[in-house]
């Protein structure tokens, strides 16, 4: 298949592709609880030819191509919303408390798309190309979970990729940016310190310990460890989101609990600071008679983007698009890299194979696109759906050809 070709039969099916976003933003489903989701993905997969087999707790996988031998290419979209109440204002919101506001719904329907043209072609594919739907990312378990279900097993993934799209991008929608060899996206950790005390009447302090005294001491001194224990270049942000404590003002309770997140792009670093939170935690409860325990839920390491694959992709993209549709992210920093402040739970898929991601652009400031990802009011332009749907399909298309056995 040419781009030419592709972007055309792309085109073709945008309208198709955006109902499928529709129906899935409109149903928008939370972690691994995709019931809907799945059967509707289930469905789009089997009306075109192919037999989706499920994988793990709520993940689907199939394979397009295999009719000559060659590798297997891995095409990841995530399929989970968040559990925020939507107030885009679009005709398709969703109306359960549930939202698909970081465009896993465009993800999903992208690669729907995606299989319709690698079906088409399947014929021409010099390999295989396994679709990855998975459950989960926004808590950092479904990317693991399947891992663990043999996603990168049966037939052996020999690299991946990702995609995911961006609101309040200045570049027209579908712009394609690679992201260079390396870090590309944090290490995640969610952290959780209860500190426990001595509850008592607040008129008599010294017969109880304060569980809230000793937190607020551990919640500042905890910021003392990216500003005065890491070197100018060991980039990392460290946030306590919530702190919870008592029911009564004239109380003191018997415990303060405090969460928050770690993200980093260095192991070494991570490792370093989770060592020094759990130091400064115990100690501090400890110099105010009460005591401490830190715990570490989900997470997910770094995303690492492979050397050779990166400039393949960078490629590819440029024969699709054109010089002006497509670029890395050193082109558009000057030559200075800038990885991503958002951890992506494709990082477990990078940590096992050669892998990269690419970000969408899916939504210009000037056009109103002005939301956050996240965000309750983010909307995303449909304009990307069609050209994400031939970028996933040509990216696998002539990896496979360049690395044709």
């Amino acid at each position: 298949m040419t781009a030419e070709e592709l972007l055309r039969e792309a085109a073709q099916i945008k309208a198709e592709i955006t109902e499928k976003r529709k129906y899935l933003h409109a149903h928008a489903e939370v972690g691994f609880e995709l019931e809907n989701t799945l059967a509707y993905v289930k469905g789009e997969l089997e009306s075109i030819g192919c037999s989706p087999r499920a994988c793990g707790r709520a993940g689907l996988v199939t394979l397009i191509g295999g009719k000559k031998p060659g590798r297997v290419f891995l095409l990841r979209a995530d399929m989970d919303a968040l559990p925020i109440r939507e107030a885009s204002g679009v005709d398709f919101a969703a109306e359960n408390g549930c939202m698909h506001a970081c465009g896993h719904d465009m993800h999903t329907a992208m690669l729907l798309g995606a299989a319709k043209l690698l079906k088409k072609h399947e014929s021409e594919l010099c390999g295989t190309v396994k679709l990855m739907f998975q459950p989960a990312e926004e808590i950092f378990e479904g990317s693991v979970d399947m891992i663990g279900a043999g996603v990168l097993e049966n037939p052996s993934v020999d690299a991946a990729l990702m995609i995911h799209v961006m609101a309040g991008m200045p570049f027209a929608p579908g712009t394609v940016i690679v992201s260079d060899p390396g870090v590309s996206a944090p290490a995640a950790d969610y952290f959780t310190i209860r500190v426990r005390g001595k509850g008592c009447h607040g008129s008599m302090p010294d017969t109880g310990v304060d569980p809230l005294t000793a937190a607020a001491h551990i919640l500042i001194a905890l910021q003392e460890i990216p500003s005065r224990e890491l070197a100018i270049n060991d980039r990392a942000v460290l946030t306590v989101g919530t702190l919870h404590a008592g029911t009564a003002a004239n109380a003191i309770p018997d415990e303060a609990v405090m969460s928050g997140s770690l993200r980093t792009f260095d192991e070494g670093v991570r490792d370093k600071i989770k060592v020094r939170m759990t130091d400064i935690a115990e100690g501090i409860a400890g110099a105010f008679r009460a005591g401490a325990e830190l715990t570490f839920g989900s997470g997910c390491p770094t995303l690492k983007n492979d050397k050779a694959l990166s400039a393949e992709a960078s490629r590819y993209a440029k024969e699709l698009l054109g010089e002006g549709r497509a670029f890395t992210v050193a082109e558009l920093s000057a030559g200075g890299a800038s990885g991503s402040a958002g951890s992506e739970d494709f990082a477990y898929i990078s940590q096992r194979v050669p892998s990269v991601m690419l970000a969408l652009a899916a939504g210009q400031p000037e056009k109103g696109y002005i939301y956050p990802q996240h965000h309750p009011m983010v909307r995303f332009d449909p304009d990307a759906l069609d050209i994400g749907s031939a970028v996933y399909a040509y990216m696998a298309a002539r990896w496979l050809e360049d690395h044709a056995k």
